[in-house]
């Protein structure tokens, strides 16, 4: 009986990291969930994770701790206000410094352990704040670096970095959530969360959700907290 393939996913607790780890889902795969508590602001997002890692059947659940506020440079590590004035242009004071290639070097540490040799990642570069790192060319440039980094990679067995997510806009997430039947009010994407458990309604990643929802002409099913 053939064995479906591993992967890796990177499994925030957002949406998009969510949708992301049901697209390799559906694409057969048994899934390796790895969450990093970096000692975000917005912690809360690790319990998003740990149900959207339940809910999407992964074989096993790694929340690794890597306490990135001791670097600081970011809203999401620092004691600095998350800007809250809508999206600006620019690179916003949220991006937290080489985010996506440090989670990237753990989860392809873990699938080369592993022997998986695919690794989803839920970035896009259409509706989304500007960080560098969420782009195409980061991705292409980061499956390079995989091939010349690792054992397998140079032994001619390469890792593909599977970004399912990167030309979607955020309403074409939202559709793509509801196609797949997964329930998207389990997940998290507030950077700055209100009194009593809720989004705040108003930073960027709030903004961006519920965009998506409106756009996307599918009911929002995220608490926020009042205007």
């Amino acid at each position: 009986m053939t064995v479906a393939p591993l992967a890796v996913v990177l499994v925030s607790g957002g949406l998009d990291s969510m949708i992301s780890a049901a697209i390799a889902r559906e694409q057969g795969y048994r899934l390796l969930a790895l969450s990093i508590d970096y000692n975000q602001r917005h912690r809360v997002e690790l319990a998003a994770a740990r149900r959207v890692a339940v809910t999407l059947g992964a074989e096993r659940h790694i929340v690794l701790p890597m306490d990135l506020s001791v670097f600081g440079g970011s809203a999401l590590t620092e004691d600095i206000e998350v800007p809250k004035a809508g999206v600006q242009p620019g690179i916003p004071i949220t991006y937290v410094p080489a985010r996506n290639t440090i989670f990237l070097s753990l989860a392809l540490g873990w699938a080369e352990a592993a022997g998986a040799r695919d690794l989803f990642i839920g970035v896009n570069a259409l509706d989304y704040s500007g960080y560098p790192d969420c782009r195409p060319e980061f991705i292409t440039a980061f499956e390079g670096l995989a091939e010349l980094a690792t054992k397998a990679g140079v032994e001619g067995d390469p890792f593909r970095i599977r970004a399912p997510l990167q030309e979607m806009t955020k309403a074409d997430i939202v559709r793509e959530g509801a196609r797949l039947g997964v329930d998207m009010g389990i997940s998290w994407s507030c950077y700055d969360p209100a009194p009593g458990g809720v989004h705040c309604g108003k930073c960027d990643s709030c903004r961006l959700r519920a965009k998506g929802f409106v756009e996307a002409g599918i009911a929002d099913p995220t608490v926020y907290a009042a205007a």
